[in-house]
Parts: C-alpha cells; structure tokens; sequence
C-alpha cells in the first residue's frame, strides 16, 4: 500500500506522537530530532508480522508455555524451527476463552480479508470493549490503522499490546515501521533491534536493522 505524503507540519505531529507513546512503551530515552516522513516506495505492500494462516493447538498454562516457548525462539537453531515456536507463540495469543471474542474476530478477519475495513473495525472494538485483555484484539486493530495510515490509532492500540505483552514481537516490528515512516530512524532501530532481539528470524528486520544502523549510527545525532 502506498504511503501518502504528508506536510511537515503533519510529520512533526506525528514524529512528537511517535516519540511519547515510546515513552509509555519504555522504548524511548530521548526525543529525536525531526525529520521528513518517508514515503514507502510504489508497488511495495507496507507488511506487519502476522500470525500464520494455520495455527497449531495449544495447551497448558499460558503463561508457562510462553515463557518456555520465547526462550526456545531464542535459541532457535534454524529458521524451520523458529517458525514451528512462532507459530505456537502466535496460537497462544490469538486464543481466546471466550467463544464470543472468538466469534467476532473470525468475522473480523473475514471482513479483513474482503477488504471491509469499516465493518472489521467495528467488530475489533466490540472485542476489545468485551475482552480488554485480549492482545490479539488490539494487534489487528493496530494494524488496520497501520495499513489507513492513521498512525496515532494504530501507535496507542500498539502501546496497549506492549503493556499486556512487552515481548510482543510483532507490535515491535509495527511500532519500528511507524517510526521509520515518519522520519524517526533512531528509534526506528531501537524498536527493531528489540523486536529482534526476541525473534531473531523476523523476515526483513535483520536488512532493515543493518540499513538503519549504517544511517544512524554513520553520523552524529
């Protein structure tokens, strides 16, 4: 999805937005300075880590399991067997006791893929005014503001997820793609290189952490 250019005025509300909700996140130790917004490139589709179209079944303690299963993506040997644990890591997190959170983002994701963004949004709400917890509920709505490029939605629903789940990978990776877009490099890298350092085989963010570090760290902030 192209990205639509914005002013300048526009960036640095955004980039001063962007700067604050890494604060609550704990990312962020200092503000950046401005700088333009960049623009995705054409016919490049702005992409957010997901979880898979099949899913495995889950069992146990929650908690238990996650704990386990992040150190086991750590140390992952290959990237086969990182995106078996992944996968496990995004069941737990799209799982949900409730049958009718369960019902409402199945429709969700329907309305998702048929491109009905309105109705998706609306089902998203009503899971999340029904199950606050729920992370997944705030990851998918975060990533549809994403993709409408309403940035300051999609960067309080992400705050949200890191509350819940610091570890998040995914909500890492997106708050790392907002911040680049908006011309905040520095913590652009920051958000990556932690999404990384939790999911070393995150697709893309290993070229995106060598491309900034080379641009940030190459001259004086």
């Amino acid at each position: 999805m192209v990205l639509r250019s914005t002013t300048t005025a526009n960036g640095m509300r955004l980039l001063k937005l962007a700067i604050g909700v890494v604060v609550l996140a704990g990312l962020a130790v200092a503000p950046a300075a401005a700088q333009a917004p960049q623009v995705t490139p054409p016919g490049k589709q702005k992409k957010l880590p997901q979880p898979p179209a099949k899913l495995p079944r889950v069992f146990g303690d929650k908690t238990k399991n996650l704990d386990f299963l992040f150190g086991a993506l750590k140390a992952a040997p290959d990237q086969e067997s990182a995106k078996a644990v992944e996968a496990r890591i995004w069941a737990l997190w799209t799982a949900t006791p409730s049958d009718t959170a369960a019902l409402l983002m199945a429709r969700a994701k329907l309305a998702m893929d048929g491109k009905d963004t309105d109705v998706a949004l609306k089902l998203l709400d009503a899971v999340i005014k029904l199950r606050p917890d729920y992370i997944e509920a705030w990851n998918r709505r975060a990533t549809i503001y994403y993709l409408q490029n309403d940035y300051s939605r999609s960067m309080e629903d992400i705050r949200q997820v890191l509350i819940r789940e610091p570890r998040h990978f995914g909500a890492l990776a997106g708050l790392g793609m907002i911040m680049q877009e908006t011309g905040d490099e520095k913590h652009a890298l920051e958000a990556f290189r932690k999404a990384l350092a939790i999911n070393p085989y995150l697709e893309r963010v290993p070229d995106l952490v060598k491309s900034l570090s080379e641009k940030v760290e190459g001259r004086d902030i």
